[in-house]
């Protein structure tokens, strides 16, 4: 209490304190002590409602703990009172007996209840189907509504039995059975009022009417078979899957049921029309595609004008708006034809499974169908952009006859390529094939390409990636290598043969060698020196660059780049462990093996099908270039020996050549005619059969081998007077000549600069000055006035004055060096 008033007090004194600091303060104590007594009055105001608050809420805490415990009481008395009677009623000893049997009972109960409700739902189900067939006879259109009710509550229920765990299954299956009975029953009254009345129409024959009063019952026939329908209908997806069968439209499926009879005459039994072979007097086995293609082409119209209205007004504002085969009458039209087409071909594939030309006639027929159903008439079997894959998809895949067509296929692609191979004439060169600047293949590289182009549009339509890549791989891929290995065969066969006769010819073999096992003596032995050789080399580069060059062109081709890219996504899906393999059980090794290392490789830039075909291509074409150019050259120095070893330069006198006269009057010299007739002959038919860059570079090599024969083995091996270097001057153009004539005018020259500027030297004058010297197919134009003395002269002098007047006579590939020795042979300045 103490320290409670001394604390009191400390405030007052605190307050005071605060409120008088001056003496001014001091004339408001008034003010101050009525403020003080009017808080004190509020004070205790607030004191006094809080006791009373306080009593208020003590008395009703009391009264409401009182409630509570008279509630607990009652309550107990209720619980003894409720275990009596239960125990009394459960003729049960304890509580907790008493309460298990009471929910026994109530288990029981709720079991009659779920019988109440099953048996009060069969009811309706009955009072359903009880009314629709009361009125569908009576009235058609009254009875569709208790039927759509109970179509409704089939779907309902059997939507609602996944939730349930499969809890009524009897029930679910009775209703959609009473459900499909009644559909039936409709479907066959609705569907035998409207063949009545296809009756009066003359439906199908070629006098049908509709007008009037008959096309207004042909119109509610064909709305009343829809809405029966509608919840079939209203089930579908708007895009179609194209391993799925499409629903048929009913009104359509009753148009096309006696079609589908007339079918099943013509097509059915021993008829004529009913033959799988094909003779003078039968029809082919895919005679029936004719004619469901004539049966759209007779119908469409009709279609188009009287049930399209119909469809568009139905379906316009529904999820299948955009489904072709059910707002497009056309497309309906054909999907009603498909399954008597689809139960045709079933029966027929197995007939003609087992004779290969049939079944390859049969499925490419099928494949002509089907493109005629996608390009002609807009048929996607409801795919949408996916797509419909078509008969020939469903024989072959769903089917599984791809393996056996594809053996057929193959079969008869190597037969004809033995065929190709096996005529005499398939090795000749063809000249009148290809352009005549392109290099000339022969027979059998343009039978076989040829051959791999059929076999190209055979599976082109296929629209399984799959099997094109088979097709691609076991077949066009197989006769390439195929090919590849013959050409490199005939190749080897060439290097042997001539390794063989060059031993010969150098004493090293007889005139009898067994090659291979093969008996080669003179009389077995092919042609194969000289232009015979090189025509046989020719044919096996000209093959090669051919097939070369049109895989090179099929890459290009947007069949082929799509098949490529379509090869890559998978590729590389399958790098990333999405799948094992790319294309059936073929692996992307074995795939890349076949077409191209960037099969996969992300980083690779490019790529085709054809790479690795192409390139072993490549690699013959190579190789047999080097090899006919090793022979070409062989030849050419065996026929320039005698040339290197007649030495008539420095005996050559000044009056016979003034005899000679001009430089064209000469005659070459006797010793090379041989070379010149060899050139004109090997370049005359290279000319025709290369196209100009390998016939350019062929002669470039050529003229390189001639240049450093010539400058090796005769100017830098004997010595030269004027007349002497005029007669070799013109030996050299002759040669010039020849290779201009079949490669191109300034070819020879071209090729052999060193040899030309050579020879500038080599003809200098020796006292009268030089103009014009260096003229016609040697050197410049300029006006030259130099000496044979004055070049000599400044030529040994120093390289820098060398240089100087070889740039004067517009030398520019010789060296000092190399003029200097061009010089040394002239006897006028030895």
């Amino acid at each position: 209490m103490a320290s409670h008033a001394s604390s009191r007090e400390a405030r007052v004194e605190d307050y005071l304190n605060d409120k008088l600091q001056t003496v001014a303060d001091l004339e408001n104590l008034d003010s101050l002590l009525v403020d003080v007594k009017k808080q004190q009055g509020l004070l205790r105001q607030q004191l006094q409602e809080a006791k009373q608050n306080l009593a208020e809420n003590t008395k009703a805490s009391e009264s409401h703990s009182s409630a509570l415990q008279q509630q607990a009481q009652a309550f107990k008395k209720q619980q003894a009172d409720v275990d009596r009677r239960l125990l009394i009623v459960t003729q049960s000893e304890t509580s907790d007996d008493a309460i298990e049997k009471f929910n026994e009972d109530i288990r029981v109960l709720q079991k009659l209840d779920v019988v109440k409700n099953y048996v009060e739902l069969l009811a309706h189900v009955e009072d359903l189907s009880k009314e629709t067939r009361r009125n569908f006879k009576s009235s058609p259109q009254a009875a569709l509504q208790p039927y759509l009710r109970l179509q409704k509550l089939a779907i309902s229920l059997k939507e609602a039995q996944i939730a349930a765990e499969d809890a009524a299954p009897h029930l679910v299956d009775h209703v959609e059975q009473t459900a499909q009975n009644l559909w039936k029953q409709m479907k066959d009254a609705f569907a035998d009022d409207f063949e009545k009345v296809l009756s009066k129409m003359k439906w199908p024959g070629k006098n049908v009417t509709l007008s009037g009063s008959l096309e207004q019952e042909w119109t509610d026939g064909v709305e009343r078979l829809l809405e029966l329908q509608k919840p079939e209908l209203d089930s579908q997806d708007d895009r179609i899957k194209p391993s799925e069968e499409p629903l048929v439209l009913l009104p359509i499926e009753v148009m096309v049921k006696p079609l589908a009879l007339r079918f099943q005459y013509h097509f059915s039994g021993d008829r004529p029309t009913n033959k799988l072979d094909k003779t003078a007097h039968t029809q082919q086995p895919e005679y029936f595609l004719s004619h469901i293609a004539g049966l759209i082409n007779q119908y469409d119209e009709f279609f188009a004008i009287h049930l399209q209205p119909i469809l568009r007004s139905r379906f316009r504002n529904s999820n299948l708006a955009m489904t072709s085969i059910f707002i497009d009458s056309t497309s309906a039209l054909i999907t009603a034809l498909l399954p008597m087409l689809r139960q045709k071909i079933s029966s027929v594939i197995i007939h003609i499974a087992k004779q290969p030309q049939l079944l390859s006639h049969f499925i490419h027929e099928l494949m002509s169908f089907d493109i005629s159903l996608r390009e002609e008439w807009g048929y996607d079997g409801g795919c949408g952009v996916d797509g419909w894959k078509g008969l020939t998809w469903e024989v072959l895949v769903k089917g599984k006859w791809f393996d056996r067509w594809l053996e057929v296929e193959k079969n008869f692609a190597l037969s004809r390529y033995q065929s190709i191979i096996d005529d005499p004439s398939s090795g000749e060169i063809d000249y009148d094939s290809v352009e005549p600047s392109a290099t000339k293949p022969t027979n059998g590289a343009i039978r076989v390409n040829d051959l791999l182009e059929t076999i190209t549009d055979r599976y082109r339509p296929l629209p399984s990636f799959s099997q094109k890549l088979r097709f691609l791989i076991d077949i066009q891929i197989a006769i390439f290598d195929l090919f590849h290995a013959r050409l490199a065969s005939s190749l080897e066969a060439y290097l042997t043969l001539t390794s063989s006769l060059s031993r010969t010819v150098h004493g090293a073999s007889s005139l009898s060698r067994t090659v291979h096992g093969v008996s080669r003596d003179k009389s077995t032995q092919p042609d194969l020196s000289g232009l015979a050789g090189i025509e046989r080399l020719m044919r096996v580069y000209g093959s090669a660059e051919y097939l070369e060059k049109k895989m090179r062109d099929w890459s290009d081709d947007v069949f082929f780049l799509e098949l490529w890219e379509e090869l890559q996504d998978r590729a590389r899906a399958n790098t990333e462990g999405k799948r094992k393999t790319v294309a059936g059980d073929m692996s992307v090794e074995h795939v890349a093996d076949k077409t191209s290392a960037a099969v996969g490789d992300e980083d690779a830039v490019g790529g085709a099908l054809f790479d690795e075909t192409a390139g072993h291509y490549r690699q013959l074409r190579v190789r047999a270039e080097d090899i006919l150019l090793e022979q070409f050259l062989q030849n050419l120095r065996d026929a320039m020996k005698g040339y290197g070893r007649v030495n008539p330069w420095s005996a050559l006198s000044d009056g016979e050549e003034e005899q000679a006269g001009d430089d064209a009057q000469l005659a070459i010299t006797a010793e090379l005619d041989s070379t010149v007739q060899l050139l004109q002959s090997y370049l005359s038919f290279l000319a025709n059969a290369l196209a100009q860059a390998p016939l350019r570079r062929v002669a470039r090599q050529v003229a390189l081998s001639i240049q450093g024969f010539l400058w090796d083995h005769v100017m830098m091996r004997y010595t030269f007077s004027a007349p002497g270097a005029r007669q070799f001057e013109r030996d050299v153009r002759g040669i010039w000549e020849i290779v201009d004539r079949y490669v191109g005018l300034g070819q020879g020259a071209m090729g052999m600069k060193r040899l030309r500027e050579g020879l500038v030297l080599l003809r200098l004058n020796g006292s009268e000055a030089l103009e014009d010297g260096v003229d016609g197919a040697v050197g410049r134009q300029d006006m030259v006035k130099l000496t044979l003395a004055d070049v000599n002269e400044r030529l040994f002098r120093s390289n820098e004055s060398g240089r100087e007047v070889l740039e004067e006579l517009g030398l520019e590939v010789l060296s000092e060096g190399d003029a200097r020795s061009v010089l040394e042979r002239r006897v006028d300045l030895n």
